[in-house]
């Protein structure tokens, strides 16, 4: 089994940053791929950037090209986040998720999920 938790979230203005960070733990050697996925109030969770074992294949959503990058530390088995220039409409659950093959957009791609963190960012 493998256990995923998310941490880094908070409150922050428009056109601040965060870091998040996802640290798995477990029988890691059966991920692959690791995700971010968000989930707005009311809305349904949404892919936000993706990123293989070689932590040079990345993948990203349209609404955070340039603004969020992905990367993860294999030897640490961990994941981050990092989000600039945030506005109001990046407010939601910040979810980590793996699985066992190619970086996918879709969630019902990912074997594993983290329990989430809350990003509010107030305008």
């Amino acid at each position: 089994q493998v256990q995923l938790v998310e941490s880094g979230g908070g409150l922050v203005q428009a056109g601040g940053s965060l870091r998040l960070s996802c640290a798995a733990s477990g029988r890691t050697f059966s991920i692959s791929a690791m995700a971010w996925f968000r989930q707005a109030p009311g809305k349904e969770r949404e892919f936000v950037a993706g990123i293989s074992r070689n932590p040079l294949n990345t993948n990203y959503a349209d609404f955070v090209k340039g603004r969020f990058r992905i990367s993860r530390d294999n030897a640490k088995n961990t994941v981050y986040l990092q989000m600039n220039n945030l506005e109001a409409e990046d407010t939601a659950v910040y979810y980590c998720a793996g699985r066992r093959g190619s970086i996918g957009s879709a969630k019902v791609a990912y074997d594993y999920w983290g329990q989430g963190t809350q990003v509010t960012v107030s305008s």
